[in-house]
């Protein structure tokens, strides 16, 4: 009798079909053709110095991290599909202070317009004109030990907008 409903199990499991459980990370979302996204460095409206570079560089990482069917190239006319970025805006404001009524925590906001466009018919895949990342860093105590963590902060939200850029993209999210 248990070797029967052992059996019965592994039909029945058969004839279920798949669950629907997919791994993610492989561009499902995105028209096979594509090979190839073009990284253009991204322009950058706000004031703030090299910020695009941040953010370039970890979109770029990330679709070489995330999906093993798509090359990156830095050249639109070489590739299937172009991703445009533009950092529109950057500000830091000051949102907690401490007893004696110095700034300690810090907000940077970082506003970019991302539009991913199909090279073949130029249609957009993507668009998003407000794409909005916050994060916060820290000031230390000790005026001695003072060390720049608007800088670590923004890597950080490069990176954090670079992981749901491209999940949104490849899984269609």
């Amino acid at each position: 009798m248990p070797r029967a409903l052992i059996v019965l199990l592994a039909v029945m499991s058969l004839a279920a079909g798949p669950c629907g459980y997919r791994r993610s990370g492989h561009g499902e979302s995105l028209p096979r053709h594509i090979q190839t996204i073009a990284v253009p460095a991204f322009q950058n409206a706000s004031a703030r110095y090299k910020v695009e570079q941040r953010f370039t560089q970890a979109v770029m990482e990330e679709i070489l991290k995330r999906s093993r069917r798509l090359a990156v190239v830095s050249e639109p006319q070489h590739a299937d599909a172009v991703l445009q970025g533009n950092i529109k805006g950057f500000h830091v404001a000051g949102v907690l202070l401490d007893n004696s009524g110095r700034t300690r925590v810090f907000q940077v906001t970082i506003t970019v317009s991302v539009t991913l466009r199909d090279q073949t018919s130029q249609q957009v895949i993507f668009n998003q004109p407000n794409y909005v990342f916050r994060g916060e860093y820290e000031l230390a105590e000790d005026p001695a030990s003072l060390f720049d963590e608007e800088d670590p902060a923004v890597d950080r939200i490069a990176k954090e907008f670079a992981q749901s850029l491209i999940s949104t993209i490849l899984e269609g999210l």
